[in-house]
Protein backbone atom coordinates (compact mmCIF):
# COMPACT_ATOMS: atom_id res chain seq x y z
CA UNK A 1 0.00 0.00 0.00
CA UNK A 2 1.27 3.49 -0.92
CA UNK A 3 0.75 6.12 1.75
CA UNK A 4 2.19 8.94 -0.39
CA UNK A 5 0.07 10.12 -3.32
CA UNK A 6 1.09 12.58 -6.04
CA UNK A 7 -1.60 14.14 -8.23
CA UNK A 8 -0.49 14.79 -11.82
CA UNK A 9 -2.38 17.28 -13.96
CA UNK A 10 -1.96 19.55 -16.96
CA UNK A 11 -3.90 21.04 -19.84
CA UNK A 12 -4.83 19.23 -23.03
CA UNK A 13 -1.75 18.33 -25.13
CA UNK A 14 0.62 19.26 -22.31
CA UNK A 15 2.33 15.85 -22.26
CA UNK A 16 0.78 14.37 -19.09
CA UNK A 17 0.55 10.87 -20.56
CA UNK A 18 4.19 10.91 -21.65
CA UNK A 19 5.23 12.02 -18.15
CA UNK A 20 3.18 9.35 -16.37
CA UNK A 21 4.58 6.66 -18.71
CA UNK A 22 8.10 7.72 -17.75
CA UNK A 23 7.20 7.33 -14.08
CA UNK A 24 5.68 3.91 -14.85
CA UNK A 25 8.94 2.89 -16.54
CA UNK A 26 10.61 3.61 -13.19
CA UNK A 27 8.26 1.20 -11.41
CA UNK A 28 5.71 3.74 -10.15
CA UNK A 29 2.03 2.79 -10.27
CA UNK A 30 -0.39 5.22 -11.92
CA UNK A 31 -4.12 5.46 -11.22
CA UNK A 32 -5.69 7.14 -14.25
CA UNK A 33 -8.77 9.37 -14.06
CA UNK A 34 -9.48 8.81 -17.78
CA UNK A 35 -9.80 5.06 -17.13
CA UNK A 36 -11.99 5.82 -14.11
CA UNK A 37 -14.21 8.13 -16.18
CA UNK A 38 -14.74 5.41 -18.83
CA UNK A 39 -15.56 2.84 -16.14
CA UNK A 40 -17.99 5.28 -14.48
CA UNK A 41 -20.26 5.22 -17.54
CA UNK A 42 -19.54 1.72 -18.88
CA UNK A 43 -22.45 -0.31 -20.21
CA UNK A 44 -24.49 -1.70 -17.32
CA UNK A 45 -23.10 0.76 -14.77
CA UNK A 46 -25.25 2.87 -12.47
CA UNK A 47 -23.34 5.88 -13.82
CA UNK A 48 -24.56 5.24 -17.36
CA UNK A 49 -28.10 4.70 -16.07
CA UNK A 50 -27.92 8.12 -14.39
CA UNK A 51 -26.59 9.75 -17.57
CA UNK A 52 -29.56 8.30 -19.50
CA UNK A 53 -31.97 9.53 -16.80
CA UNK A 54 -30.57 13.05 -17.08
CA UNK A 55 -29.90 13.34 -20.84
CA UNK A 56 -32.20 10.78 -22.46
CA UNK A 57 -31.65 7.59 -24.45
CA UNK A 58 -30.30 9.43 -27.48
CA UNK A 59 -26.89 9.58 -25.73
CA UNK A 60 -26.55 5.81 -26.34
CA UNK A 61 -25.20 4.24 -29.51
CA UNK A 62 -26.77 1.24 -31.25
CA UNK A 63 -25.01 -1.24 -28.95
CA UNK A 64 -26.16 0.47 -25.74
CA UNK A 65 -22.83 2.12 -24.91
CA UNK A 66 -22.46 5.83 -24.28
CA UNK A 67 -22.07 7.61 -27.62
CA UNK A 68 -19.05 9.65 -26.56
CA UNK A 69 -18.91 11.80 -29.70
CA UNK A 70 -22.59 12.74 -29.33
CA UNK A 71 -22.14 13.41 -25.62
CA UNK A 72 -19.09 15.60 -26.25
CA UNK A 73 -20.98 17.59 -28.87
CA UNK A 74 -23.89 18.01 -26.47
CA UNK A 75 -21.89 19.32 -23.49
CA UNK A 76 -19.09 21.16 -25.30
CA UNK A 77 -20.99 24.40 -25.80
CA UNK A 78 -23.44 24.01 -22.92
CA UNK A 79 -21.97 24.81 -19.50
CA UNK A 80 -25.07 23.61 -17.62
CA UNK A 81 -25.08 20.26 -19.43
CA UNK A 82 -21.37 19.83 -18.81
CA UNK A 83 -21.82 20.50 -15.08
CA UNK A 84 -24.65 17.97 -14.88
CA UNK A 85 -22.48 15.35 -16.57
CA UNK A 86 -19.53 16.16 -14.30
CA UNK A 87 -21.77 15.84 -11.23
CA UNK A 88 -22.41 12.23 -12.27
CA UNK A 89 -18.85 11.31 -13.27
CA UNK A 90 -16.51 13.21 -10.94
CA UNK A 91 -17.58 11.64 -7.60
CA UNK A 92 -17.20 8.16 -9.12
CA UNK A 93 -13.77 9.07 -10.50
CA UNK A 94 -12.62 10.32 -7.09
CA UNK A 95 -13.75 7.12 -5.36
CA UNK A 96 -12.03 4.95 -7.98
CA UNK A 97 -8.76 6.89 -7.76
CA UNK A 98 -8.66 6.87 -3.98
CA UNK A 99 -9.32 3.12 -3.91
CA UNK A 100 -6.66 2.39 -6.58
CA UNK A 101 -4.09 4.58 -4.83
CA UNK A 102 -4.76 2.92 -1.47
CA UNK A 103 -4.19 -0.51 -3.03
CA UNK A 104 -1.03 0.44 -4.97
CA UNK A 105 2.38 -0.90 -4.05
CA UNK A 106 5.65 1.00 -3.88
CA UNK A 107 6.74 3.97 -1.81
CA UNK A 108 4.43 6.36 -3.66
CA UNK A 109 1.74 6.35 -6.34
CA UNK A 110 0.60 8.82 -9.01
CA UNK A 111 -3.02 9.82 -9.56
CA UNK A 112 -3.30 11.18 -13.12
CA UNK A 113 -6.16 13.72 -12.99
CA UNK A 114 -6.38 15.88 -16.16
CA UNK A 115 -9.33 17.91 -14.79
CA UNK A 116 -7.95 18.39 -11.27
CA UNK A 117 -8.34 22.19 -11.35
CA UNK A 118 -11.80 21.96 -12.94
CA UNK A 119 -12.92 19.19 -10.57
CA UNK A 120 -12.39 21.02 -7.30
CA UNK A 121 -8.62 20.96 -6.83
CA UNK A 122 -7.31 20.21 -3.34
CA UNK A 123 -10.78 20.59 -1.81
CA UNK A 124 -12.07 17.67 -3.89
CA UNK A 125 -8.88 15.62 -3.43
CA UNK A 126 -7.71 16.30 0.14
CA UNK A 127 -5.86 12.95 0.19
CA UNK A 128 -3.23 14.13 -2.34
CA UNK A 129 0.13 14.79 -0.66
CA UNK A 130 1.56 16.79 -3.57
CA UNK A 131 0.47 18.04 -6.98
CA UNK A 132 2.68 17.93 -10.08
CA UNK A 133 1.62 20.16 -12.97
CA UNK A 134 2.85 19.44 -16.50
CA UNK A 135 2.90 22.96 -17.89
CA UNK A 136 3.08 24.22 -21.45
CA UNK A 137 2.47 27.67 -23.02
CA UNK A 138 -0.94 27.96 -24.65
CA UNK A 139 0.51 28.66 -28.11
CA UNK A 140 2.44 25.38 -27.92
CA UNK A 141 -0.73 23.58 -26.72
CA UNK A 142 -2.68 24.97 -29.67
CA UNK A 143 0.00 23.96 -32.18
CA UNK A 144 0.20 20.42 -30.75
CA UNK A 145 -3.58 20.02 -30.86
CA UNK A 146 -3.75 21.11 -34.50
CA UNK A 147 -0.98 18.65 -35.44
CA UNK A 148 -2.09 15.77 -33.20
CA UNK A 149 -5.85 15.84 -33.82
CA UNK A 150 -5.93 17.29 -37.33
CA UNK A 151 -8.23 20.12 -36.26
CA UNK A 152 -8.25 23.80 -37.15
CA UNK A 153 -6.80 26.54 -34.98
CA UNK A 154 -10.21 27.87 -33.89
CA UNK A 155 -11.35 24.50 -32.50
CA UNK A 156 -8.01 24.00 -30.76
CA UNK A 157 -8.43 27.39 -29.11
CA UNK A 158 -11.97 26.55 -27.95
CA UNK A 159 -10.75 23.26 -26.46
CA UNK A 160 -8.08 25.11 -24.48
CA UNK A 161 -10.54 27.78 -23.33
CA UNK A 162 -12.98 25.10 -22.10
CA UNK A 163 -10.39 24.01 -19.51
CA UNK A 164 -8.98 25.76 -16.46
CA UNK A 165 -6.45 28.48 -17.21
CA UNK A 166 -2.73 27.87 -17.06
CA UNK A 167 -2.57 30.15 -14.00
CA UNK A 168 -5.30 28.16 -12.21
CA UNK A 169 -3.39 24.91 -12.72
CA UNK A 170 -0.07 26.42 -11.66
CA UNK A 171 -1.79 27.77 -8.54
CA UNK A 172 -2.24 24.15 -7.40
CA UNK A 173 1.33 23.07 -8.09
CA UNK A 174 3.91 21.86 -5.62
CA UNK A 175 6.09 20.75 -8.54
CA UNK A 176 6.13 21.78 -12.21
CA UNK A 177 7.55 20.18 -15.34
CA UNK A 178 7.67 22.74 -18.17
CA UNK A 179 7.21 20.63 -21.30
CA UNK A 180 7.71 23.22 -24.04
CA UNK A 181 10.63 21.55 -25.80
CA UNK A 182 11.37 18.14 -27.23
CA UNK A 183 10.77 14.87 -25.44
CA UNK A 184 14.47 14.46 -24.73
CA UNK A 185 14.39 16.68 -21.64
CA UNK A 186 11.55 14.84 -19.90
CA UNK A 187 13.37 11.71 -18.63
CA UNK A 188 15.85 13.73 -16.56
CA UNK A 189 13.03 15.83 -15.06
CA UNK A 190 11.10 12.68 -14.15
CA UNK A 191 14.21 10.98 -12.71
CA UNK A 192 14.87 13.97 -10.43
CA UNK A 193 11.25 14.06 -9.23
CA UNK A 194 11.22 10.29 -8.72
CA UNK A 195 14.24 10.59 -6.40
CA UNK A 196 12.61 13.44 -4.54
CA UNK A 197 9.26 11.66 -4.13
CA UNK A 198 10.95 8.49 -2.86
CA UNK A 199 12.74 10.58 -0.22
CA UNK A 200 9.53 12.39 0.77
CA UNK A 201 7.57 9.14 0.93
CA UNK A 202 10.25 7.58 3.11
Amino acid sequence: MSDYIIGVTGGVASGKTTVTRLFEARGVEVADADVAARDAVARGSDGLAEVVDVFGKDVLDASGDLDRAAMRARVFGDVDARRRLEAIIHPRVRRYLQSRCAAAGGPYVLAAIPLLAEGGGRDAYPWLDRILVVDVPTDVQRQRLVERDGIDDALAQRMIQAQATRAQRLGLADDVIVNDGGLGALPSHVAALDRRYRQLAG
